[in-house]
């Protein structure tokens, strides 16, 4: 006995030995990391002396029983990097990259980490030599140290007795706002996800370079105060089935998450600091850690807007035809969309054949090849809808058949899953569109993580509760609250096929869904204000061109918007209240102005922007927008010491040009 104890004394001291903090601190030495090893990998992180993460365990098992970020005797490497990245299709014409980065090398792994002044990011990397290993679990704890509030995307699902029913969705919700001890039971939040700390500073969770495993979801497993990464199994079985048989159903799933080379780069967990909630609208922590694209030529990609049909149910009025999913409704689209310089008309569900999954039947109404000499008479591209099913059986031969017919890219939806097949159909998606010269869209979507950078010619993503939810949802869901929270959470993440430019407008107790002639909530100018405010390289016009026609002067201006942007600047916010969001094309400044149900009077200081006293062109909410939110002025207005007072109807909004 005595033996025994002796030898399992010296086991225990050999592993208290093994045992050893790492510091990294961010380049202004802010945020602080301490990495603890042992018996487990844990970090902790704070900011000014705050803590604001707890020592939260992370670990990645493989099939075989080896274990990331166990008790391992770590090789400990740094580097800083300062550079300044050219960046395209973006919000800012050049991103400065800046970090300090620590990696602890252990047997075929390495665990990196990096702090920015602005977030954390950490990463596992096998250097194992076998040609593929197989992940069974990954462990990513966030252990809050207080009771903080979150603002939780919950998963969409009727019924959530289980994560493998939860994993079918569209990642599409509004925001629950609780304590992180109130969180659902047995509920999983989509990413990111943002918790409101101490002394105003707000953490969001997310992650990149997410292009091979499966996307992950947090869920509190204790009622505490911890959030847990969780993360779809890898598909068994899977049909052909659900909306018009475009979906893949995953029948089955086997007990591991993902099949991977030996020699792998994981995603970045990523969680963005921020000390105002401005500063969570204009970071973009997630396209610097994505990967860079080819170097090759990318320049045929062209970002800009779209004319759309499905929103406003193909209604136009005052022709001379039937309209519809036909000819003459999208020579009318063309028409509209050339007159205004709109880049792209796009051809949403119908215009293949119904429950086929087949891209090459077309519909007899519809004459593509003789659209597409249309639109390039008119200087316009097309862009086609598809369904996943329909796209993934035989994505090189549409994507070739079509780009040689001259359509310019992709909507690709209904793919509603993220488990590791759906994440490769991402990237594969991308690929085989960017070998034919075409873009796309992702809707059905998870968020951006990162793909956007590798692949420019993914211009958007949903994976947002937009504005399509008007066309159905009940006077209950409050649209204007989630356009006011987005920007300091989905937003954080990348871009957002949002679908904003609404011609029928409401207040708060006027609306109500009507499918085939839809509305808004909130002023015309928060509508305006979208198209500053929101991130989206490649924008919708949703309404009809016969209700834009209607309203030339708020037409002209939304076609007049950019949809990149040399530099971003969040002005002011407050998370579920307001933002105001200010970025710059050429020399010309937008200045974007969203409010919540709330009326507001606004003092903005423009002095960041270096534009001085002038008159600026404004269109702000009317005298009577609280009753009528059509109501609007179209003004000249003075910016004086650098500040400019605007008043915010209930639901309302603002845009300053300069």
């Amino acid at each position: 006995m005595k033996r025994i104890f002796l030898l399992l004394a010296a086991l225990t001291g050999s592993l208290l030995l093994q045992a050893r903090d790492y510091t990294l601190k961010s380049p202004d030495g802010a945020v602080v990391v301490t990495v603890q090893t042992g018996n487990h990998v844990s970090y902790s992180v704070e900011r000014g002396g705050l803590r604001l993460l707890a020592p939260s365990q992370i670990s990645m098992m493989l099939l075989d029983g080896t274990m990331f970020g166990g008790n391992d005797r770590f090789r400990v490497t740094r580097r800083s990097v300062d550079q300044q990245i050219p960046a395209r299709n973006f919000k800012r014409s050049s991103v400065r990259d800046h970090f300090n980065e620590m990696t602890l090398s252990a047997g075929e792994y390495d665990l990196v980490f990096r702090a920015y002044d602005d977030g954390v990011a950490y990463r596992f990397i096998s250097r194992d030599k076998r040609e593929e290993i197989i992940v069974t679990s990954e462990q990513a704890e966030f252990a809050f140290p207080y009771d903080w509030n979150v603002y939780a995307p919950y998963v969409a699902a009727s019924d959530a007795s289980s994560f493998k029913i939860q994993y079918f969705n569209s990642f599409e919700n509004t925001y629950s706002h609780h304590l992180l001890s109130k969180w659902e039971k047995g509920r999983l939040a989509f990413l990111p996800l943002t918790v409101e700390a101490s002394n105003g500073i707000k953490l969001c969770i997310t992650e990149s370079d997410l292009l091979n495993y499966p996307g992950m979801y947090l869920y509190n497993r204790d009622g505490k105060s911890s959030l847990r990464g969780h993360f779809a199994e890898y598909p068994g079985q899977i049909e052909q089935g659900g909306h018009n048989a475009l979906q893949g159903l995953v029948r089955t799933r086997h007990s591991y998450l993902a099949k991977v080379p030996g020699v792998t780069e994981f995603p970045w967990r990523v969680m963005v600091i921020a000390t105002e909630d401005r500063l969570l609208a204009e970071n973009d922590l997630t396209w610097r850690l994505g990967r860079p694209a080819a170097d090759k030529d990318w320049s045929w990609v062209k970002p800009g807007k779209v004319a759309w049909d499905w929103w406003n149910d193909w209604n136009l009025y005052g022709v001379d035809f039937e309209a519809g999913i036909n000819n003459d409704t999208y020579k009318y689209y063309i028409d509209f969309a050339s007159e205004h310089g709109i880049e792209y008309v796009i051809l949403d569900e119908g215009w293949a054949v119904n429950k086929e999954a087949d891209l090459m039947q077309v519909v007899p109404e519809i004459d593509l090849p003789m659209l597409c000499r249309y639109a390039e008479q008119k200087n316009v591209g097309l862009i086609l809808w598809a369904g996943y099913w329909a796209f993934n059986r035989d994505m090189e031969g549409v994507c070739k058949h079509y780009s040689q017919m001259g359509i310019k890219g992709w909507k690709i939806d209904f793919m509603d899953r993220d488990d590791q097949l759906m994440v490769q159909f991402y990237e594969k998606a991308a690929a085989t569109a960017a070998k034919y010269k075409m873009l796309c869209d992702f809707h059905g979507a998870f968020k951006p993580a990162g793909i956007q950078r590798t692949y420019p010619n993914v211009l958007n993503f949903e994976g947002i509760h937009g504005l399509e939810q008007m066309k159905w949802s009940s006077a209950s869901v409050d649209q204007v609250t989630y356009d006011v929270t987005v920007p300091f959470t989905r937003l954080v993440a990348g871009p957002a096929d949002y679908t904003q430019g609404a011609m029928r407008n409401a207040t708060r107790g006027n609306y109500r869904p009507v499918n085939s002639e839809p509305m808004s909530q909130g002023t015309r100018c928060h509508q305006l204000a979208e198209y500053i405010v929101f991130d989206a390289p490649l924008t919708m016009l949703c309404d009809s061109p016969s209700n834009y026609r209607q309203e030339e002067e708020c037409t002209k201006f939304i076609a007049s918007v950019p949809t990149v942007w040399d530099e971003t600047v969040a002005l002011d916010g407050k998370i579920a209240e307001y933002v105001v969001m200010a970025r710059r094309s050429g020399s010309t400044w937008y200045v974007g102005v969203l409010g919540n149900w709330e009326e507001r009077d606004l003092e903005i200081d423009l002095s960041r922007l270096g534009t001085g006293d002038r008159q600026a062109d404004a269109f702000v909410d009317g005298v009577n927008a609280h009753r009528a939110a059509r109501d609007y002025r179209h003004e000249s207005v003075p910016v004086s010491g650098g500040k400019w007072k605007v008043h915010l109807a209930p639901g309302g909004g603002a845009v300053l040009v300069l």
